[in-house]
C-alpha cells in the first residue's frame, strides 16, 4: 500500500550541532576530508548505511545517538573548525582575486555535473569534467556560476544478469533529500507551443552556485513534467526538448535570479540553445538580428568534446520547424536566417541542425579538450571557415584536468601534503619536482593498503575470494563505447589467461563501466567480458565490477596499479580518468590519444603501439593488442616484481616520475587557470567592448562585416614579385579601404606535391594607395629551412573587434 501523502521530517539534531546541516548542504564536504571525517564520526554505521551521505546519514541517525553527541564538547569543537574551513572558502580572497581582471562573472552551461554520487547528474566523462571544473572554480575564486538540469531519475543504475547482459534501473530521485535547495523561482519556456515551465533548483559547491532546472512541477502537462525525467534518455525530440530547456530556460533562470555574466561558457553542444536567447534578448532591446549575433558572440565561450562527427547532436529540418519557427518570428528573422547558424557551407546535403556548428558560430572562442583533441576538431570543423588552413582554424586546446582533492586517496594525499606542501593541487611545476625525492617505502605501503581496500571492496561487492592484495592490479572503467575496445585484451585470450593463471607473478584485471541503454554492441562488450571471467573457473582474478560511479571510480584509482586505455586513436577527447589514476600513484599504460599523447615522455608509463594507418579494423586490432600483450609481458609485470627487500625501486621510481611530470599539469586548477587567462577574460573584455553605448560597437562591426562580404568577391591580389626574400604585391581593394585588409606573406617548407608542409606568417605594409582603387604593399620573409620551400601573399578582412584574424572565413590567396 502506498502512502497518500508524502513529506520529509527533518532529523532531531541537536541546537548545538545545527550546523551539521550547513555543512551537508554544500558539496564541498565531497572534497573536504576533515568534513568527511567529522560526518564519519557521527556514527559510522549510519555513515556506511547511508553510502557517504551526508544528508541522509543525518535522517539515519537515531535519537538516542543525537543526545549522545549533543554532549559531546570534541566534537563540537571539530564542528566549528569544519564550518571555519568553509566559511574561509567561501569568502576568503583566492587565486583570482589576486588578479587584476575586468571578469565579474562566468555562466557555465552543462548537460551534467558530476559532483558526487549522492547526486546522480551525471553519465560520464562531460559530467565528471565539469564538476570538477565547478570544485577548481571555487577552490580558486573565479567568479563562476553553472547552470543544468535536475533529472528526476538520473542516469541508470546497472546490473548483470546471469548471462552477463546489462540491465537498467532509473530510481527516482526526491530533490528534497538532495543537497539542494529550492529558490522559488519558476521561469517558463514556450514549447512547440505549450508553455512549459520549471522550478529552479540550487546546488552549492563551495562558492559556486549551480542552479538546475526541474520540469516536474504542478501544472504541467504529463509531457512536459516528462522533458526532465532522465539523463540521456528518449528519442532525439525529447533531447531537443530538453535541450530548449537547458539552454533558453537556462538563460531566463539567470535572469529571473538577477544575475548577469559577462561570459557564456557552453559545455557541449547540448547547451547551445543558450545563445538563440541572448541574441533575443539583444533585439529586444534594439539590435538587429545580425548585431545581436555579434554582441553574443563576444562574450560566448564554446567546449566541444566531440572527436568524431557521428557524436554531434544534429537535429532534422521539421524538429527545427516544430520548435522553433515561433522563436524565430520573436526575433524579426525567417526560419532560414536561424537554420544558417547550424549548418555548414561545405555540407550542402545535410539538412539537419549541427548543435556544435551553432556553438562555434556564435562564440567568439572555441576549444578542445586536448592538445590532439584540439588538432582534430580543427580537421572536423574546417569547413567552418572555408576559405582557412586547417592549422589556422581558430579552435584552440585546454586540456582536461582533474579535481586532486576529489579523487585522490587520503593516504597519498598525506605523503604528497609532508613531501610537497599542501599547495601540490595547484597547478605549479616547482612544487612537483619534490616528488622524485619521496620515500619510497611510504609509497608503497600506501600502494598496498589501496590495493587492499579495492580488493576488499570488490569482494563486498561480488561475495567470494575474489582476487589477490598482493596481485599487480591492471584497472580499466570507462563508458563502454566501441571505440574505446573494453575487450583488446580478450583478442588473445591464451596470453591473458597465462597472466592471469600465473603463480609467480600474478596479474589481475578489474573492469567496470556503462553501456548506453541503446548501444548494443557496447553492452556485448561487457557480456563478453562477464563470460571470460566466467571461463578462468576458480582463478578469480579478472572481475567486472557492476554500477560504476563515482564511488566505484575512486576505489579503483586508489588501489589500480596501472590504469588501461586502448582507444582507438584519434577517437578518445582526452580520457581524465588516466589522470585520477596517475595522481594516486598509478601507471598509464595507454595509446597515445586524448591527453596520454602529450603526457607521455617515455618514463612516466608505457604507450601501446597505434596502428592508424591501417584501414583494416580487424589487423589494426590485432598489431596493437600484440604492442599491448609484449608491454605486459616484457616490462611492466617485470618491473612490479623485482624487488629490492621487498620493494620494487624501478616502479617506485616510475611512479615518482610520473608524479612529476602529470601532477603539475592535469590538474583542474590549472584547468580552470587556462581558461581564465585564455579564455574567459579576453572574452569579458571582448563583451564589454561590443556592450558599450548601448551595443553600438556591434551595431559597426556587423555592418562592417555584411560590407566585407558584399564587396569580397572584388578583392584580388593581382601579382606578387619575389626578389630574395623581398616581396611586393599589388592588391585590388574591391572597395574596401586599405587598413580594412590585412596583407602577410606566408612561406615555409613545401611537399613533392607543393603543399606547405608548414606556414610562417609575416606582415605587409602598403607603400602606394592607387586612384583606381588599387595598392601595392611591400614585406620580406627570411626561410626558415632548406630544401624545396614555397612563399604566397595572403589577404584578410581585419577589424580592431574580430577575436581571430581568420574569424570570417574569407581570405584571398596568390
Amino acid at each position: 500500500m502506498r502512502p497518500t501523502h508524502r513529506f520529509r521530517v527533518e532529523p532531531p539534531i541537536p541546537a548545538s550541532l545545527s550546523g551539521l546541516s550547513i555543512l551537508a548542504r554544500n558539496v564541498r564536504w565531497s572534497w573536504q576530508h576533515s568534513t568527511k571525517d567529522l560526518f564519519a564520526a557521527l556514527d559510522p554505521s549510519a555513515w556506511a548505511a547511508s553510502g557517504q551521505d551526508p544528508l541522509r546519514q543525518l535522517e539515519l541517525i537515531s535519537a538516542e545517538r543525537w543526545a549522545e553527541l549533543a554532549n559531546d564538547d570534541a566534537l563540537a569543537e571539530r564542528l566549528a573548525g569544519c564550518l571555519a574551513e568553509l566559511e574561509a572558502a567561501i569568502s576568503l580572497p583566492r587565486w583570482f582575486q589576486g588578479r587584476t581582471s575586468s571578469l565579474s562573472l562566468v555562466a557555465y552551461f552543462s548537460p551534467e555535473f558530476g559532483l558526487s554520487e549522492t547526486l546522480a547528474q551525471y553519465a560520464g566523462g562531460l559530467g565528471i569534467l565539469a564538476g570538477d571544473h565547478l570544485k577548481a572554480a571555487s577552490d580558486l575564486g573565479v567568479p563562476l556560476v553553472a547552470v543544468g538540469l535536475l533529472y528526476r531519475e538520473g542516469y541508470f543504475r546497472q546490473r548483470l544478469r546471469a548471462d552477463g547482459w546489462q540491465d537498467e534501473r532509473f530510481p527516482q530521485q526526491d530533490p528534497s533529500g538532495l543537497a539542494m535547495t529550492p529558490t522559488g523561482i519558476q521561469i517558463t519556456v514556450e514549447i512547440a507551443g505549450e508553455n512549459v515551465n520549471a522550478a529552479v533548483w540550487r546546488v552549492d559547491v563551495g562558492r559556486v552556485p549551480l542552479y538546475l532546472l526541474d520540469t516536474a512541477v504542478a501544472g504541467n502537462s504529463e509531457a512536459a513534467v516528462g522533458i526532465t525525467d532522465r539523463l540521456y534518455g528518449g528519442d532525439e525530440e525529447h533531447r531537443l526538448r530538453q535541450e530548449i530547456i537547458l539552454g533558453i530556460g537556462g538563460i531566463r533562470a539567470l535572469r529571473a535570479l538577477g544575475i548577469q555574466p559577462q561570459v557564456f561558457h557552453t559545455n557541449e553542444g547540448h547547451a547551445g540553445f543558450l545563445s538563440l536567447e541572448r541574441i533575443r534578448e539583444h533585439i529586444a532591446g534594439g539590435l538587429t538580428w545580425a548585431e545581436a549575433i555579434e554582441a553574443v558572440r563576444a562574450g560566448g565561450v564554446f567546449t566541444t568534446h566531440t572527436p568524431v562527427p557521428a557524436g554531434i547532436d544534429r537535429f532534422p529540418d521539421d524538429l527545427l520547424v516544430k520548435y522553433f519557427s515561433n522563436f524565430a518570428g520573436q526575433c524579426g528573422v525567417s526560419l532560414d536566417d536561424l537554420r544558417a547558424l547550424g549548418r555548414r557551407a561545405d555540407e550542402p546535403g545535410e539538412t539537419r541542425f549541427n548543435m556544435a556548428v551553432m556553438g562555434l558560430k556564435l562564440a567568439a572562442r572555441a576549444n578542445g579538450v586536448a592538445a590532439l583533441h584540439g588538432e582534430v576538431s580543427r580537421v572536423m570543423f574546417q569547413g567552418v571557415w572555408p576559405d582557412t588552413p586547417t592549422e589556422e582554424v581558430p579552435i584552440g586546446s585546454v586540456t582536461n584536468g582533474v579535481h586532486a582533492h576529489t579523487w585522490v586517496a587520503p593516504e597519498i594525499i598525506d605523503i604528497l601534503d609532508k613531501g610537497l606542501g599542501d599547495s601540490w593541487d595547484g597547478g605549479e611545476d616547482a612544487v612537483w619536482e619534490g616528488a622524485q625525492h619521496l620515500d619510497n617505502s611510504a609509497i608503497w605501503a600506501v600502494r598496498n593498503t589501496g590495493r587492499a581496500k579495492l580488493v576488499s571492496f570488490v569482494r563486498s561487492r561480488l561475495g567470494g575470494d575474489l582476487l589477490d592484495p598482493d596481485a599487480l592490479t591492471i584497472g580499466f572503467a570507462r563508458r563502454f563505447a566501441t571505440y574505446k575496445r573494453a575487450t583488446l585484451l580478450l583478442s588473445q585470450p591464451d596470453r591473458l589467461a597465462a597472466m592471469l593463471t600465473s603463480t609467480d607473478r600474478p596479474v589481475q584485471f578489474l573492469f567496470a563501466g556503462k553501456a548506453h541503454p541503446a548501444d548494443q554492441p557496447g553492452k556485448e562488450m561487457i557480456q563478453a567480458i562477464d563470460r571470460f571471467s566466467r571461463s578462468l573457473g576458480g582463478h578469480n582474478r579478472l572481475v567486472f565490477v557492476q554500477d560504476y560511479d563515482m564511488a566505484v571510480a575512486r576505489e579503483l584509482y586508489h588501489g589500480a596499479d596501472v590504469w588501461l586505455n586502448n582507444p582507438r586513436r584519434p577517437q578518445e577527447a582526452c580520457g581524465t580518468s588516466g589522470m585520477k589514476a596517475a595522481l594516486n600513484g598509478a601507471l598509464n599504460l595507454s595509446i597515445l590519444d586524448g591527453w596520454w599523447d602529450e603526457a607521455f615522455d617515455g618514463h612516466n608509463g608505457w604507450a601501446i603501439e597505434s596502428a592508424e594507418n591501417e584501414f583494416d579494423l580487424g589487423r589494426r586490432d590485432a598489431i596493437e593488442a600484440a604492442s599491448l600483450f609484449r608491454l605486459l609481458e616484457d616490462q611492466i609485470v617485470p618491473l612490479f616484481y623485482d624487488r629490492v627487500d621487498g620493494i620494487p625501486v624501478g616502479w617506485l621510481e616510475r611512479v615518482k616520475h610520473a608524479w612529476a611530470t602529470i601532477g603539475p599539469v592535469f590538474t583542474a586548477a590549472r584547468m580552470v587557470k587556462d581558461y581564465t587567462t585564455n579564455y574567459y577574460e579576453p572574452a569579458a573584455a571582448g563583451a564589454g567592448r561590443l556592450h558599450l553605448d548601448n551595443g553600438a560597437p556591434a551595431r559597426e562591426l556587423a555592418a562592417w562585416k555584411l560590407k566585407v562580404r558584399q564587396l569580397w568577391a572584388n578583392v584580388a591580389v593581382l601579382s606578387t614579385e619575389f626578389t630574395g626574400s623581398e616581396v611586393r604585391a599589388h592588391i585590388g581593394l574591391g572597395g574596401l579601404d586599405v587598413s580594412e585588409i590585412s596583407v602577410e606573406v606566408v612561406h615555409g617548407p613545401i611537399d613533392l606535391d607543393g603543399n606547405f608542409v608548414s606556414q610562417t606568417r609575416e606582415p605587409m605594409s602598403p607603400v602606394e594607395v592607387r586612384s583606381d582603387g588599387t595598392a601595392v604593399v611591400a614585406g620580406s620573409f627570411v626561410p626558415r629551412s632548406a630544401g624545396a620551400y614555397g612563399a604566397s601573399v595572403r589577404l584578410l578582412p581585419t577589424h580592431d573587434d574580430l577575436a581571430s584574424p581568420v574569424e570570417m572565413g574569407l581570405a584571398r590567396w596568390r
